[in-house]
């Protein structure tokens, strides 16, 4: 199957993010934005939630990356549509891409869109794509400070996920002090403890997206 690549517009409109939760909205699709630095596991979590929400929805993915198609390619590999977009050297992904994306994806047969933002804890946060819901995952490897030095990124989210918490006993990984930033900067922010590699705490967080999926597609 043919990997559809978009090159990203380097241009901005505020009035564009709207347009596009507009169409969201009108297609009745749920568009999840998922944030976090480059190795933290966007695509691992991506292929997880699909292998349990796609029972109940029919989903499609934007896989964003600076270069190349590796992430799309496995998600095609599913049976899952999925449009690269390429940014090209631009640290975040910005509304008018996924405007000229979403023609190319089957819009009128999905329920939820993935986006797999470009692997950065600062840009991304910033910019308002037109998602229904912002996730941001922050893996056990990165360390526990991360809350106090990009305070936006988890200000600004629906939801954090403790990704590859498997491996929190072999890091010096305070959780609690995770716990406790994240509660000070997004005080109803639910927090999820997830590993995609084993499969612990999955459930949980797809009960929290399948409540807000049918919200968004009813």
């Amino acid at each position: 199957m043919e990997i559809k690549v978009l090159h990203q517009v380097m241009e901005w409109n505020e009035d564009v993010s709207r347009q596009v939760r507009q169409t969201l909205k009108e297609q009745k699709i749920c568009m999840i934005n998922i944030m976090g630095s480059p190795g933290a596991g966007k695509t691992s979590l991506i292929t997880a939630l699909i292998g349990k929400l796609g029972r109940e929805f029919c989903v499609g993915v934007i896989e964003g990356d600076i270069a190349g198609q590796i992430d799309a390619e496995k998600i095609l590999s599913l049976g899952v549509p999925a449009v690269q977009l390429n940014t090209d050297g631009a640290c975040h992904i910005e509304a008018m891409s996924i405007q000229k994306i979403l023609p190319l994806l089957p819009i009128n047969d999905l329920d939820v869109i993935f986006v797999e933002n470009i692997g950065n804890l600062v840009c991304p946060a910033e910019f308002d794509i037109g998602e229904s819901l912002r996730i941001t995952l922050l893996s056990i490897p990165e360390g526990d400070d991360k809350v106090e030095k990009y305070p936006l990124m988890f200000t600004d989210t629906g939801c954090l996920v403790l990704n590859k918490y498997d491996m929190l006993p072999y890091f010096d990984f305070d959780e609690e002090r995770v716990a406790r930033n994240y509660e000070t900067v997004n005080p109803s922010g639910p927090l999820f403890k997830v590993s995609c590699k084993d499969g612990d705490g999955l459930d949980l967080l797809c009960n929290f997206l399948s409540k807000k999926i049918r919200e968004q597609i009813r």
